[in-house]
């Protein structure tokens, strides 16, 4: 099924012309670009390294602190299920908090970029 939907108000009719390598290129060295690239590394890298970090100390744990790891909470709960849990947590917890950040600092910048490529500035 197709439909004839009508271009939108403001456009002739006629599609705009699709960015060309150059334009990525002037985009890519652009000073925003570069910007935006430095905010995301500025948040994923120490990020991804601590939980790496965090996920390697748990691994590490298990395999030679198995007297610690068994240690009785209450209950059956011992310190190498609350660890394990706070691994699922931890990873949630990154995911939101990333996903605030890309929202309040990344789109925005992406959106701006965009927006002047598909203007054909």
């Amino acid at each position: 099924m197709t439909t004839e939907a009508a271009p939108p108000p403001g456009s002739a009719g006629t599609p705009p012309a699709a960015p060309t390598a150059d334009d990525y290129t002037s985009v890519q060295q652009s000073a925003e670009f570069g910007e935006l690239r430095s905010s995301y590394r500025s948040f994923a890298f120490p990020l991804t390294v601590a939980f790496i970090a965090w996920y390697l100390l748990y691994v590490l744990l298990s395999n030679y602190a198995g007297g610690f790891m068994g240690t009785k909470l209450f209950g059956n709960i011992n310190v190498a299920l609350v660890l394990g849990l706070a691994q699922f947590a931890t990873t949630f917890l990154i995911a939101w908090f990333y996903a605030r950040y890309a929202a309040a600092k990344l789109d925005p910048k992406a959106e701006a970029i965009k927006a002047r490529m598909e203007a054909g500035e």
